[in-house]
């Protein structure tokens, strides 16, 4: 029967995989309840499964009025085929005759087809972040030669009273499930915001199709189409935010495992647009001198973008992640034999997560955005090089020798202080006290203390916590993204009988230092 079969698609593992894992935390989890038919969710699982099998890597949510049209049809075909072949179930009613039947069918589909086309449509929204406004847009999986097969959500944050943005700042997630979720918060992180003000750039995220089992390369390698997406972003944002000047200004690419494989390969594509780059373990340079993907060609403006590889020093001899050490110090060799700023900072801390890389990452594109963003805000021609490297040393060396040593840049001024301080009695006689806060771009923010009249009553948030590196305001998680949900600047004072307090808040950053106090106003 081989020659007259399109394809055989086992969708039996899937649901008994699937089971098998869910069961580990869920004994009585089942996917068939009488043991032979599907439930829904089972019988979404095989759907996925044959339309992976047919290229759609990301299936799309269909809307209520689509889902009830498709379910129109496939009742309306059910029954005619099955009275066309003459079965003998008992309590099935007669189906239409199977000419009628395909003719009502295809009315379906004509009134259905307007609607997949819609669903088809990229998809924004806008929300306000501190001191700004994040932008969304979500495109879908496509299943057409040389597009993206995976869905995509881009996020970028725009300063509030910013005339004319500067560059564009991204902040790009790794592989897996953990990664893609995460990156939904890294346009609202406060310390690469404060970053991105400073120099009035725009800053972005991304997140990939988060779903378990999602194939990392159909993204990490913009050549699948992720490069072209990414471009399409900009020019949607150009338009969404009126900044018609995010499509054409210079990048930072910032690169988390296989974000830095991503960053590495956009690298060689658009140099001539690239500020600096951070790769934090992760480049493909390992995967295209080991044959695993096609050898990009190199030009010599690739050589002209400044680089910091930045692992792990535990990844070095990791059974999974020496790839990453491998990779990143072997593309410093190649690199530097052309003539290329590459610098190596081994995280002494850490392994495969972001650590407090950020306290060195910041400063390194505040140094580079320095020397090579051009003078005129109308100009998109980056500063060549040579000057930043002639100021590195003096500039930044000690900050990258503090880091090799200890894992974490130290910093001895305070934070700003915040701004827009409120305090307003509540009608439960509470009073609730709000504020706005810019992170101090050397250390970000710890936390903020709460006084009333002149005394301390409390803090936001009461612990910090710091999982994988400084315990701060914004709890950072194994990619270097702020978790969810993201904390707000408020307190509320449970004191009724304080009907005439005055209130004060400090901000105060990860190295514990206060900035003064702000009164409410």
């Amino acid at each position: 029967q081989r020659a007259r079969v399109e394809m055989v698609l086992d969708v039996h593992s899937p649901l008994t995989e699937q089971v098998a894992e869910r069961r580990k935390r869920d004994a009585g989890v089942t996917l068939s309840p009488d043991g032979i038919h599907p439930n829904a969710e089972g019988h979404r699982l095989l759907g996925e499964t044959i339309a992976r099998a047919w290229g759609v890597e990301s299936p799309t949510e269909p809307g209520k009025e689509l889902l009830n049209l498709a379910f129109q049809r496939a009742s309306l075909l059910h029954d005619a085929w099955l009275s066309h072949v003459g079965h003998e179930r008992p309590g099935v009613k007669p189906g239409l005759p199977l000419s009628d039947a395909l003719a009502r069918a295809a009315e379906l589909e004509r009134q259905m087809a307007p609607l997949v086309k819609a669903a088809r449509q990229p998809t924004s929204s806008l929300r306000k972040s501190t001191g700004g406004t994040v932008h969304q847009v979500h495109y879908p999986g496509m299943s057409q030669a040389g597009e993206l097969r995976l869905a995509v959500d881009y996020y970028l944050w725009v300063p509030d009273n910013v005339a004319s943005l500067r560059g564009v700042i991204v902040h790009q997630h790794g592989c897996g499930t953990g990664a893609s979720l995460g990156g939904r918060t890294a346009a609202d992180d406060l310390h690469w915001q404060a970053l991105a003000r400073k120099w009035h750039c725009g800053l972005m995220g991304s997140s990939y199709d988060p779903r378990q089992g999602v194939d990392c390369r159909l993204w990490c390698d913009p050549r699948n189409g992720s490069g072209k997406r990414f471009l399409q972003s900009l020019e949607h944002f150009a338009s969404a935010t009126g900044h018609g000047e995010v499509s054409q200004v210079p990048w930072c690419l910032w690169g988390h495992s296989g974000g830095g494989f991503w960053a590495s390969l956009m690298q060689v594509e658009h140099a001539e647009r690239i500020v600096a780059v951070w790769l934090r373990s992760g480049t493909a340079f390992g995967a295209w001198t080991r044959g695993e993907i096609e050898t990009p060609v190199i030009p010599d403006g690739a050589f002209q973008v400044p680089v910091m590889a930045n692992p792990g020093l535990k990844e070095k001899s990791h059974e999974r992640f020496h790839r990453a050490w491998d990779g990143l110090t072997a593309m410093q060799e190649f690199y530097q034999a052309h003539g290329a700023f590459f610098q190596l900072a081994p995280d002494p801390r850490t392994s495969h997560e972001c650590g407090d890389s950020r306290y060195l990452a910041i400063p390194f594109f505040d140094f580079w955005l320095k020397h090579r963003l051009p003078g005129n805000s109308s100009d998109t021609t980056l500063r060549p090089v040579a000057v930043g490297r002639a100021a590195w040393r003096d500039e930044m060396g000690p900050k990258q020798d503090e880091y090799v040593a200890a894992g974490a840049v130290s910093d001895a001024t305070p934070p700003p202080a915040p701004t827009d301080v409120r305090a307003v009695k509540q009608q439960d006689g509470t009073v609730k006290v709000t504020w706005q806060a810019d992170a101090d771009l050397e250390s970000g923010i710890r936390c903020f203390v709460i006084e009333r009249d002149g005394q301390r009553i409390g803090q936001v948030p009461a612990k910090p916590v710091g999982r994988f590196g400084r315990p701060l305001f914004q709890t950072m998680s194994y990619h270097d993204t702020p978790e969810a949900p993201l904390p707000a600047m408020q307190f509320v004072d449970g004191d009724s009988a304080a009907e005439s307090a005055t209130y004060s808040v400090r901000t105060v950053n990860s190295v514990e230092l206060e900035s003064s106090a702000t009164v409410a106003r």
